[in-house]
């Protein structure tokens, strides 16, 4: 019988190593324009979003950058929020995102804003990802914090939980256990896949 864990870590290597293999630079700004627009034309202009802050993420490694489309949310009036990480096992907690004001290096080295922002509950969450699948499954990086964010979230009001990946991190199948939170979207610079109605 195969190890759960054994199994997520070995698709967790490869999932990391193709994502990293996408250092073109001019692949990866047409993606990141690519992904805000597919996601104003597909989620946005049909107004399938809810109303509320839009929580995305900074950029970390070779992750899609969001943030093309965070500022252009921001400049329409949007509440726009980052997330701040606490202790491993811990739900991620969301700040307002003011692209004017500096931000703090939290966990992990990760850009935040400072605790003088204030907390926000997003409607929306964009959600970073090693690797997906077309059952609205996704790889993280094992820590839990996305798939307790999206529980604790859920539990309060509805969220519109957005995952965001190159379209070459797709994989057959994402390996993933009872306690995975589902994505409702995933959004890639070629594709929309939904998978709620």
């Amino acid at each position: 019988m195969t190890d759960p864990r054994a199994a997520k870590d070995a698709a967790r290597a490869q999932a990391r190593a193709r994502r990293d293999s996408l250092n073109d630079d001019r692949l990866r700004a047409f993606a990141a324009e690519a992904l805000r627009e597919r996601f104003l034309e597909k989620l946005v202009l049909p107004g399938l979003i809810p109303d509320g802050p839009v929580a995305g993420y900074w950029p970390l490694g070779s992750e899609l950058d969001v943030r093309p489309l965070l500022l252009h949310l921001k400049a329409g009036g949007r509440s726009v929020a980052l997330p701040v990480s606490g202790p491993r096992g811990q739900a991620l907690a969301f700040r307002d995102w003011d692209p004017a004001q500096p931000l703090a290096a939290g966990r992990y080295g990760i850009h935040e804003p400072g605790a003088d922002r204030p907390e926000l509950v997003p409607a929306v969450l964009l959600v970073p990802m090693l690797a997906f699948d077309r059952s609205g499954h996704r790889l993280g990086y094992g820590a839990g914090y996305y798939d307790r964010t999206l529980d604790a979230l859920r539990a309060i009001r509805p969220v519109l939980a957005v995952g965001t990946a190159f379209a070459a991190q797709e994989m057959d199948a994402v390996p993933h256990g009872a306690h995975d939170e589902r994505l409702d979207w995933i959004l890639t610079e070629r594709e929309t896949l939904r998978f709620t109605h």
